[in-house]
């Protein structure tokens, strides 16, 4: 699939990210699971540990209202990918587009995995 965003939004009252994708899919991210799925090095564990799916205990987390999981600013990285700023300052994680879609956490792609 060729993933591409036609809208982004983040509604930082309601700790929701949003993206509508090219197929007219939404895909609504609740921002503990975005940091949750940081796919930093750093939060993955290594280099070694790096991968375009995000790990399945991501969906199952729990991380709790903290500046960790407080949305500061997106920033774009190219034309295929977002970087995440987070209150707490971290700003590693580069999240791509097939990595966001991967993410996407409704019934749908969650039952296709």
């Amino acid at each position: 699939m060729n993933e591409k965003p036609t809208g982004v939004t983040a509604d930082k009252t309601k700790r929701i990210f949003t993206i509508t994708w090219n197929d007219n899919h939404i895909s609504r991210y609740p921002f503990g699971l975005l940091r949750a799925a940081c796919p930093c090095a750093q939060c993955r564990g290594g280099h070694e540990n790096m991968k375009s799916e995000p790990d399945a205990d991501v969906f199952t987390r729990q991380i709790e209202d903290s500046e960790s999981t407080r949305l500061a600013n997106i920033v774009a990285t190219g034309s295929y990918a977002l970087t995440i700023v987070w209150e707490d300052g971290h700003d590693y994680g580069i999240y791509n587009w097939h990595y966001l879609r991967a993410l996407c956490p409704c019934d749908i792609c969650r039952a296709g995995k």
